[in-house]
């Protein structure tokens, strides 16, 4: 099952695509951050969605809120990506232990051995505010992120 709305969001420390580490819970009291896991870099409907948080960038990622997103690709894979198609937000590898973080958040496939299309809006306070869950074959609108954003 997902993390739900009002549950605490479950902290984790992962590598960015440059190799810094980066803790949910150090945004705590100062920024919300919006947590959206993807299947695989390189991948058609990750890229399509990777590019609209791009181009939604300034609404997603400011003074008031942090864009992460989660992959199980490894490090290396997520700055190969992010440098190919120019992402300048932090692309997270969720590699080892494999998918340790997307089972946390309840949106692990077993079967894929990647994540479902989870999106999470946490709040200054680590609390859970806003989720989305997509299957794997099922890409996000980020109009929706949008909104839920403008909304907290």
């Amino acid at each position: 099952m997902p993390v739900e709305v009002g549950e605490q969001a479950p902290d984790f420390e992962l590598s960015d695509q440059h190799g810094q580490r980066v803790r949910l819970s150090s945004y705590r009291g100062t920024r919300a951050v919006l947590v959206v896991f993807y299947p695989f870099s390189f991948s058609g409907i990750c890229g399509s969605e990777l590019h609209a948080l791009e181009e939604a960038r300034a609404e997603l990622d400011n003074e008031t809120v942090a864009l992460l997103a989660v992959s199980v690709d490894s490090m290396f894979a997520q700055r190969a990506y992010a440098e190919r198609d120019g992402f300048s937000y932090p692309l997270l590898a969720d590699f080892w232990p494999h998918g340790e973080v997307a089972t946390a958040y309840g949106v692990f496939n077993e079967k894929a051995g990647a994540a479902v299309r989870g999106t999470f809006l946490v709040d200054r306070d680590g609390i859970v505010r806003w989720t989305l869950v997509n299957d794997i074959g099922d890409g996000r609108d980020v109009a929706e992120l949008v909104k839920a954003v403008a909304a907290l």
